[in-house]
């Protein structure tokens, strides 16, 4: 039953990505930080360090956008005190999320496999049609 029970670092790290996310939405005025998704925050065992991976529409605007995170993150970590209740909030670190680019590439890759596989198969059935 232990593999089904979360660690406090995953309900801290849940806990603090809905409320970052809210945060991101309701309270920065910064556009750079607009279609900004925060996809999971990983907490260490400490809850002194908190690891934000985030992903942005816009490919050519990573860098722009992961320093204005890393400028606004104290205010973040501020409005995240006053939101989570812990004895001390994690100092946040920002990190672009390759994840989701990496599983288009691998879809796009299977999905050519399939397709030239088809191509094969139906050049094997005209073949035996044919004969």
């Amino acid at each position: 039953m232990a593999g089904w029970d979360f660690g406090r670092e995953e309900r801290v790290g849940a806990e603090l990505h809905r409320e970052l996310a809210l945060v991101l939405r309701d309270e920065v005025r910064d556009p750079r930080l607009n279609q900004v998704t925060i996809q999971e925050v990983r907490v260490t065992r400490d809850l002194a360090y908190a690891k934000v991976y985030f992903t942005v529409l816009d490919r050519d605007q990573v860098r722009k956008t992961e320093q204005a995170l890393r400028k606004a993150a104290g205010f973040l970590r501020k409005r995240l005190g006053g939101r989570v209740v812990l004895h001390s909030t994690p100092a946040l670190h920002f990190v672009y999320d390759h994840s989701l680019e990496r599983g288009m590439h691998l879809f796009s890759l299977i999905e050519q496999a399939v397709v030239s596989g088809s191509d094969r198969d139906t050049d094997g059935q005209e073949d035996n049609e044919e004969d």
